[in-house]
């Protein structure tokens, strides 16, 4: 069922041919393009998913278990990628904050810590060595909690393709899209700031918080405009990604 507290009505859906075709995902490529044929051959069942940290009771879970749990909606959601691209497409999945619940975090936790699957012998982008492999992220648990951020379990109505992270990844819209994980597999409580994989590798270029905002610029390029890779047209960027009623406070 859609939920359309989360409306777009400034922009047009991005046809899921070219949503499906121009992705980011390393772990595989650098080429955006290629991306779902070098990810096709990565296992996704089973899939398991462990939680630990501040928490009452660390747990593994499977990836059927977990969306059982939950109903599903779906959200049409603006994603802008740092590199001044965007699309807009229909994520389905259940809030973070009720996984949150599920998860029963002691009151000493701040902060939620990501991390991805690593497989190099199913990602060739994973023999790499010069990125520090498994990919992991960070939110505060304030961030995490708000309402738009989503436990994405699938796009355009159907399970996620696994160049967009498939079975399970993390969409938090006002941020730039390297803020969402892909392809979870833990999901870590702290009291203290998670270091993440960009910040770590250009700490000047990628910060920890990481929200869109057209005023600051990234230090290679504008952050100013966009372009939308559904009608190649380019448009103004939007503070917090166009999601200021549902997160300024946080930042206050």
């Amino acid at each position: 069922m859609r939920n359309d507290r989360y409306r777009v009505e400034d922009r047009t859906l991005t046809p899921s041919r070219i949503a499906g075709r121009y992705n980011n995902f390393y772990e595989f490529t650098t080429d955006k393009a290629a991306v779902a044929r070098l990810a096709s051959g990565l296992t996704i069942d089973p899939w398991t998913i462990e939680i630990g940290g501040l928490v009452q009771k660390p747990f593994q879970i499977g990836f059927e278990d977990l969306v059982k749990k939950f109903p599903l909606e779906e959200r049409i959601y603006r994603l802008r990628c740092v590199e001044a691209w965007s699309m807009v497409v229909p994520w389905v999945g259940f809030p973070f904050s009720k996984f949150v619940e599920l998860c029963a975090p002691l009151s000493s936790a701040k902060y939620v810590r990501f991390m991805s699957f690593l497989r190099p012998q199913e990602a060739v982008g994973q023999r790499e060595q010069s990125y520090p492999w498994p990919y992991y992220e960070g939110l505060r648990l304030d961030e995490a909690m708000n309402e738009l951020t989503l436990l994405t379990t699938g796009i355009y109505g159907q399970p996620l393709p696994r160049q967009h992270g498939a079975p399970l990844r993390l969409i938090v819209p006002w941020k730039y899209g390297y803020k969402s994980p892909k392809s979870i597999v833990k999901i870590d409580f702290t009291a203290e700031r998670p270091r993440t994989f960009w910040n770590d590798l250009g700490p000047n270029e990628y910060s920890f918080l990481s929200n869109v905002d057209p005023d600051v610029p990234h230090p290679r390029w504008s952050q100013m405009t966009e372009r939308d890779i559904g009608t190649d047209m380019r448009i103004p960027t939007l503070k917090y990604n166009g999601y200021s009623e549902f997160v300024a406070s946080l930042y206050a």
